[in-house]
């Protein structure tokens, strides 16, 4: 299960980033504002599995 939270934290770091230069380029700042929403979850979400690991060690 924990590497399946890694690869949903990278795929959603990953839409996050596309989302969010897809609405700079557009000039859509409510679509990059998402894009940065979307990342940051990913962000969150790996930072907790990095600390899950830690304490497994």
């Amino acid at each position: 299960m924990a590497e399946e939270d890694k690869t949903r934290a990278r795929a959603e770091q990953a839409k996050g980033k596309a989302k969010k230069a897809v609405g700079r380029t557009v000039g859509n700042e409510s679509m990059a504002a998402e894009g940065r929403a979307d990342e940051s979850k990913g962000d969150l979400r790996q930072a907790k599995e990095k600390a899950k690991d830690a304490f497994k060690k």
